[in-house]
Protein backbone atom coordinates (compact mmCIF):
# COMPACT_ATOMS: atom_id res chain seq x y z
CA UNK A 1 0.00 0.00 0.00
CA UNK A 2 1.11 3.53 -0.32
CA UNK A 3 0.22 5.13 3.08
CA UNK A 4 2.64 2.34 4.21
CA UNK A 5 5.37 4.28 3.78
CA UNK A 6 3.70 7.13 5.61
CA UNK A 7 2.11 5.41 8.45
CA UNK A 8 3.04 2.45 10.06
CA UNK A 9 0.89 -0.32 10.35
CA UNK A 10 -0.25 0.09 13.81
CA UNK A 11 -1.54 3.90 13.18
CA UNK A 12 -3.45 2.57 10.13
CA UNK A 13 -4.98 -0.55 11.92
CA UNK A 14 -6.22 2.01 14.80
CA UNK A 15 -7.69 4.28 12.83
CA UNK A 16 -9.45 1.68 10.37
CA UNK A 17 -10.56 -0.25 13.65
CA UNK A 18 -9.30 -3.48 12.56
CA UNK A 19 -6.83 -5.59 14.10
CA UNK A 20 -3.02 -6.38 12.94
CA UNK A 21 -3.42 -9.95 11.85
CA UNK A 22 -6.93 -8.93 9.75
CA UNK A 23 -4.52 -6.52 8.16
CA UNK A 24 -1.92 -9.01 7.12
CA UNK A 25 -3.78 -11.57 6.04
CA UNK A 26 -5.84 -8.96 3.95
CA UNK A 27 -2.52 -7.92 2.26
CA UNK A 28 -1.19 -11.29 1.74
CA UNK A 29 -4.26 -12.05 0.12
CA UNK A 30 -4.31 -13.89 -3.22
CA UNK A 31 -6.38 -12.56 -6.08
CA UNK A 32 -9.71 -14.75 -6.44
CA UNK A 33 -9.97 -16.33 -9.37
CA UNK A 34 -12.24 -13.86 -10.60
CA UNK A 35 -9.42 -11.52 -10.26
CA UNK A 36 -6.88 -12.75 -11.89
CA UNK A 37 -9.86 -13.45 -14.96
CA UNK A 38 -10.51 -9.86 -14.90
CA UNK A 39 -6.83 -9.10 -15.16
CA UNK A 40 -6.55 -11.33 -18.16
CA UNK A 41 -9.63 -9.92 -20.00
CA UNK A 42 -8.63 -6.59 -19.43
CA UNK A 43 -5.12 -7.11 -21.23
CA UNK A 44 -6.80 -8.58 -24.07
CA UNK A 45 -9.59 -5.91 -24.23
CA UNK A 46 -6.91 -3.14 -24.45
CA UNK A 47 -5.18 -5.01 -27.24
CA UNK A 48 -8.16 -5.70 -28.99
CA UNK A 49 -9.13 -1.93 -28.73
CA UNK A 50 -5.84 -0.70 -30.23
CA UNK A 51 -5.68 -3.13 -33.25
CA UNK A 52 -8.82 -1.44 -33.89
CA UNK A 53 -7.00 1.78 -33.99
CA UNK A 54 -9.04 2.85 -30.93
CA UNK A 55 -12.45 2.51 -32.74
CA UNK A 56 -13.98 -0.75 -31.26
CA UNK A 57 -17.02 0.12 -28.64
CA UNK A 58 -18.35 -2.61 -26.46
CA UNK A 59 -20.16 -5.06 -28.92
CA UNK A 60 -17.49 -5.40 -31.46
CA UNK A 61 -14.69 -6.09 -28.80
CA UNK A 62 -16.89 -8.38 -27.37
CA UNK A 63 -17.37 -10.45 -30.40
CA UNK A 64 -13.63 -10.70 -30.43
CA UNK A 65 -13.54 -11.41 -27.37
CA UNK A 66 -16.29 -14.40 -27.71
CA UNK A 67 -14.62 -15.70 -30.85
CA UNK A 68 -11.03 -16.33 -28.55
CA UNK A 69 -13.40 -18.29 -26.72
CA UNK A 70 -13.99 -16.30 -23.68
CA UNK A 71 -17.77 -16.37 -22.17
CA UNK A 72 -18.01 -12.71 -21.17
CA UNK A 73 -21.37 -10.58 -20.94
CA UNK A 74 -21.66 -7.15 -22.49
CA UNK A 75 -21.96 -6.02 -19.00
CA UNK A 76 -18.65 -7.12 -18.05
CA UNK A 77 -17.21 -5.89 -20.84
CA UNK A 78 -18.42 -2.41 -20.34
CA UNK A 79 -17.38 -2.72 -16.91
CA UNK A 80 -13.57 -3.26 -17.51
CA UNK A 81 -13.52 -0.79 -20.65
CA UNK A 82 -15.20 1.88 -18.44
CA UNK A 83 -12.52 1.07 -15.68
CA UNK A 84 -9.92 1.30 -18.15
CA UNK A 85 -11.26 4.55 -19.94
CA UNK A 86 -11.33 3.01 -23.23
CA UNK A 87 -14.40 3.51 -25.49
CA UNK A 88 -15.06 3.81 -29.26
CA UNK A 89 -16.19 6.25 -31.72
CA UNK A 90 -19.52 7.60 -32.42
CA UNK A 91 -20.21 8.30 -36.03
CA UNK A 92 -21.65 11.60 -37.13
CA UNK A 93 -24.37 12.99 -39.93
CA UNK A 94 -22.87 12.26 -43.42
CA UNK A 95 -22.42 15.06 -45.84
CA UNK A 96 -23.77 14.60 -49.24
CA UNK A 97 -21.48 15.54 -51.92
CA UNK A 98 -23.09 14.64 -55.26
CA UNK A 99 -25.36 17.51 -57.35
CA UNK A 100 -28.15 16.41 -59.10
CA UNK A 101 -28.39 17.65 -63.42
CA UNK A 102 -32.03 18.06 -64.03
CA UNK A 103 -31.28 17.58 -67.57
CA UNK A 104 -30.86 13.84 -67.06
CA UNK A 105 -34.08 11.85 -65.85
CA UNK A 106 -32.75 9.81 -62.83
CA UNK A 107 -33.85 5.87 -63.12
CA UNK A 108 -36.76 4.42 -60.75
CA UNK A 109 -36.39 3.67 -57.64
CA UNK A 110 -36.02 -0.38 -57.72
CA UNK A 111 -35.28 -0.90 -54.13
CA UNK A 112 -37.93 1.66 -51.76
CA UNK A 113 -35.38 1.74 -48.99
CA UNK A 114 -35.44 -2.40 -48.34
CA UNK A 115 -31.48 -2.89 -48.31
CA UNK A 116 -31.83 -6.45 -48.49
CA UNK A 117 -30.00 -9.09 -50.18
CA UNK A 118 -30.38 -13.13 -50.04
CA UNK A 119 -27.54 -13.84 -52.28
CA UNK A 120 -23.91 -12.00 -53.00
CA UNK A 121 -24.59 -9.50 -56.87
CA UNK A 122 -28.04 -8.97 -55.82
CA UNK A 123 -27.95 -5.65 -54.90
CA UNK A 124 -25.28 -2.93 -54.65
CA UNK A 125 -25.18 0.53 -53.16
CA UNK A 126 -23.05 3.48 -54.45
CA UNK A 127 -21.74 6.93 -53.36
CA UNK A 128 -19.37 9.17 -53.32
CA UNK A 129 -17.56 11.60 -50.51
CA UNK A 130 -14.63 14.03 -50.15
CA UNK A 131 -11.48 13.90 -48.20
CA UNK A 132 -9.83 17.09 -47.37
CA UNK A 133 -6.31 17.33 -47.12
CA UNK A 134 -3.08 19.74 -47.06
CA UNK A 135 -2.83 20.27 -50.52
CA UNK A 136 -6.82 20.31 -51.50
CA UNK A 137 -9.52 17.64 -51.84
CA UNK A 138 -9.71 13.94 -53.10
CA UNK A 139 -12.54 12.13 -54.06
CA UNK A 140 -13.68 8.30 -53.20
CA UNK A 141 -16.55 7.00 -55.16
CA UNK A 142 -17.61 3.31 -53.71
CA UNK A 143 -19.81 0.20 -54.86
CA UNK A 144 -20.98 -2.04 -51.94
CA UNK A 145 -22.23 -5.35 -52.19
CA UNK A 146 -25.43 -5.10 -49.69
CA UNK A 147 -25.47 -9.00 -48.83
CA UNK A 148 -22.01 -8.78 -47.01
CA UNK A 149 -21.93 -4.94 -47.01
CA UNK A 150 -18.21 -5.58 -48.56
CA UNK A 151 -16.42 -2.54 -50.74
CA UNK A 152 -16.25 -4.52 -54.00
CA UNK A 153 -15.35 -1.50 -56.20
CA UNK A 154 -14.07 1.89 -55.10
CA UNK A 155 -11.64 4.57 -57.01
CA UNK A 156 -9.77 7.51 -55.99
CA UNK A 157 -9.61 10.99 -57.75
CA UNK A 158 -8.96 15.14 -57.93
CA UNK A 159 -12.29 15.55 -59.07
CA UNK A 160 -15.54 14.59 -58.89
CA UNK A 161 -16.60 13.38 -62.02
CA UNK A 162 -18.59 10.54 -64.38
CA UNK A 163 -14.72 9.11 -64.70
CA UNK A 164 -14.36 8.51 -61.06
CA UNK A 165 -18.13 6.61 -60.76
CA UNK A 166 -16.80 4.64 -63.47
CA UNK A 167 -13.61 3.45 -62.53
CA UNK A 168 -15.63 2.08 -59.16
CA UNK A 169 -18.31 0.52 -60.85
CA UNK A 170 -15.53 -1.23 -63.38
CA UNK A 171 -13.65 -2.89 -60.46
CA UNK A 172 -16.99 -3.80 -59.02
CA UNK A 173 -17.49 -5.62 -62.29
CA UNK A 174 -14.23 -7.17 -63.27
CA UNK A 175 -13.86 -8.82 -59.11
CA UNK A 176 -17.79 -9.82 -59.01
CA UNK A 177 -18.87 -10.14 -62.25
CA UNK A 178 -22.41 -10.05 -61.54
CA UNK A 179 -26.01 -11.09 -63.51
CA UNK A 180 -28.71 -8.88 -63.48
CA UNK A 181 -27.01 -6.61 -60.33
CA UNK A 182 -29.59 -3.84 -59.51
CA UNK A 183 -26.62 -0.53 -59.02
CA UNK A 184 -28.49 1.67 -56.52
CA UNK A 185 -26.93 5.50 -55.78
CA UNK A 186 -28.26 8.61 -55.57
CA UNK A 187 -29.56 10.84 -58.43
CA UNK A 188 -25.95 12.60 -58.52
CA UNK A 189 -25.24 13.74 -62.10
CA UNK A 190 -22.40 11.44 -62.28
CA UNK A 191 -25.17 8.57 -62.07
CA UNK A 192 -27.52 9.80 -64.33
CA UNK A 193 -24.97 10.57 -67.33
CA UNK A 194 -25.24 9.12 -70.47
CA UNK A 195 -21.78 6.78 -70.24
CA UNK A 196 -22.50 5.98 -67.03
CA UNK A 197 -26.05 4.72 -67.81
CA UNK A 198 -24.46 3.36 -70.91
CA UNK A 199 -21.87 1.39 -69.12
CA UNK A 200 -24.43 -0.31 -66.71
CA UNK A 201 -26.65 -1.40 -70.04
CA UNK A 202 -23.79 -3.17 -71.58
CA UNK A 203 -22.88 -5.01 -68.49
CA UNK A 204 -26.74 -5.67 -67.79
CA UNK A 205 -26.88 -3.76 -64.75
CA UNK A 206 -30.01 -2.71 -63.52
CA UNK A 207 -29.84 1.38 -62.41
CA UNK A 208 -31.76 2.13 -59.71
CA UNK A 209 -32.09 5.51 -58.03
CA UNK A 210 -32.98 7.41 -54.70
CA UNK A 211 -35.09 10.10 -53.96
CA UNK A 212 -33.71 13.89 -53.89
CA UNK A 213 -32.04 14.92 -50.95
CA UNK A 214 -32.79 12.03 -48.17
CA UNK A 215 -30.62 10.52 -47.01
CA UNK A 216 -32.92 7.43 -45.99
CA UNK A 217 -33.03 6.50 -49.82
CA UNK A 218 -29.22 5.39 -49.68
CA UNK A 219 -28.95 4.72 -45.96
CA UNK A 220 -26.65 1.94 -46.62
CA UNK A 221 -23.62 3.55 -48.39
CA UNK A 222 -24.21 6.60 -46.75
CA UNK A 223 -23.71 4.75 -43.73
CA UNK A 224 -20.17 3.18 -44.80
CA UNK A 225 -19.10 6.60 -45.26
CA UNK A 226 -20.16 8.32 -41.85
CA UNK A 227 -18.13 5.14 -40.49
CA UNK A 228 -14.87 6.23 -42.75
CA UNK A 229 -15.49 9.67 -41.35
CA UNK A 230 -15.23 8.47 -37.71
CA UNK A 231 -13.10 5.96 -38.02
CA UNK A 232 -10.19 7.67 -39.96
CA UNK A 233 -10.88 10.72 -41.34
CA UNK A 234 -11.73 12.74 -38.49
CA UNK A 235 -9.20 11.38 -36.43
CA UNK A 236 -6.61 12.14 -38.63
CA UNK A 237 -5.23 15.35 -41.21
CA UNK A 238 -3.27 14.43 -44.41
CA UNK A 239 -0.82 16.99 -45.26
CA UNK A 240 -0.41 15.59 -49.05
CA UNK A 241 -3.01 13.64 -51.53
CA UNK A 242 -1.15 10.47 -51.25
CA UNK A 243 -1.10 10.72 -47.56
CA UNK A 244 -5.15 10.60 -47.60
CA UNK A 245 -5.02 7.82 -50.93
CA UNK A 246 -2.93 5.77 -48.77
CA UNK A 247 -4.32 6.11 -45.82
CA UNK A 248 -8.06 5.54 -47.26
CA UNK A 249 -6.79 2.67 -48.93
CA UNK A 250 -5.10 0.49 -46.02
CA UNK A 251 -8.84 1.29 -44.18
CA UNK A 252 -10.62 -0.39 -47.21
CA UNK A 253 -8.92 -3.35 -47.82
CA UNK A 254 -6.68 -3.61 -44.91
CA UNK A 255 -9.55 -3.08 -42.36
CA UNK A 256 -12.47 -2.46 -43.37
CA UNK A 257 -13.29 -5.56 -46.04
CA UNK A 258 -11.21 -7.88 -43.90
CA UNK A 259 -10.90 -7.59 -40.23
CA UNK A 260 -13.66 -4.99 -39.34
CA UNK A 261 -16.75 -6.22 -37.23
CA UNK A 262 -19.66 -5.40 -38.39
CA UNK A 263 -23.20 -5.49 -36.16
CA UNK A 264 -26.01 -6.28 -39.27
CA UNK A 265 -23.17 -9.74 -39.93
CA UNK A 266 -22.99 -10.69 -36.39
CA UNK A 267 -20.10 -8.63 -35.87
CA UNK A 268 -17.55 -10.62 -38.46
CA UNK A 269 -16.12 -8.89 -41.35
CA UNK A 270 -17.42 -8.54 -44.58
CA UNK A 271 -14.93 -11.34 -46.18
CA UNK A 272 -15.13 -13.75 -43.50
CA UNK A 273 -18.71 -13.46 -43.39
CA UNK A 274 -18.71 -14.41 -47.53
CA UNK A 275 -15.51 -16.96 -46.77
CA UNK A 276 -18.62 -18.56 -44.43
CA UNK A 277 -21.64 -18.80 -46.77
CA UNK A 278 -18.68 -20.34 -49.37
CA UNK A 279 -18.08 -22.92 -46.95
CA UNK A 280 -21.72 -23.45 -45.74
CA UNK A 281 -22.34 -24.40 -49.49
CA UNK A 282 -19.61 -26.40 -50.49
CA UNK A 283 -17.93 -23.32 -52.53
CA UNK A 284 -14.42 -23.29 -53.21
CA UNK A 285 -13.23 -19.77 -53.08
CA UNK A 286 -11.59 -17.64 -55.87
CA UNK A 287 -8.74 -16.74 -53.69
CA UNK A 288 -8.04 -14.01 -56.52
CA UNK A 289 -11.06 -11.98 -54.75
CA UNK A 290 -9.85 -12.44 -50.87
CA UNK A 291 -5.99 -11.33 -51.54
CA UNK A 292 -7.00 -8.21 -49.48
CA UNK A 293 -6.72 -10.72 -46.64
CA UNK A 294 -3.07 -11.15 -47.71
CA UNK A 295 -2.58 -7.37 -45.94
CA UNK A 296 -4.14 -8.09 -43.12
CA UNK A 297 -2.48 -11.94 -42.58
CA UNK A 298 1.36 -10.90 -42.11
CA UNK A 299 2.34 -8.92 -45.21
CA UNK A 300 1.69 -5.12 -44.82
CA UNK A 301 4.92 -4.16 -44.17
CA UNK A 302 6.08 -5.43 -47.13
CA UNK A 303 3.17 -4.13 -49.22
CA UNK A 304 3.06 -0.87 -47.76
CA UNK A 305 5.92 0.69 -48.98
CA UNK A 306 5.54 -0.30 -52.74
CA UNK A 307 1.73 0.77 -52.53
CA UNK A 308 3.21 4.67 -51.10
CA UNK A 309 5.58 4.47 -54.20
CA UNK A 310 2.78 4.25 -56.55
CA UNK A 311 0.21 6.27 -54.78
CA UNK A 312 2.83 8.94 -55.13
CA UNK A 313 3.15 8.41 -58.85
CA UNK A 314 -0.32 8.84 -59.26
CA UNK A 315 -0.58 5.06 -59.95
CA UNK A 316 -3.78 4.64 -58.11
CA UNK A 317 -4.86 7.49 -58.61
CA UNK A 318 -7.51 7.18 -61.22
CA UNK A 319 -8.85 10.21 -61.97
CA UNK A 320 -7.69 13.26 -62.45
Amino acid sequence: MANQAEFPVQVLCRVLKVSRSAYYAWSQRKPSARQQENTQLIEEIRIIHAESDATYGMPRIRAELMEQGWAVSRRRVARLMRLQGLRGVCRRRYQVTTRRDLRQPPAPDLVKRQFVADEPNQLWVADATFVPTGAGFIYLAIVLDVWSRRVVGWAIGESLVTELMLDALNMALEQRQPENVIHHSDQGCQYTSFAFSNRCKAAGVKLSMGSVGDAYDNAMAESFFASLECELLDRRSFKSKSDARLAVFTWIEAWYNPKRRHSSLDYVSPIHFERKHLQKNDIQPDDSLYESEGLILGTMDSVLPSIHADLQNNFISVSN
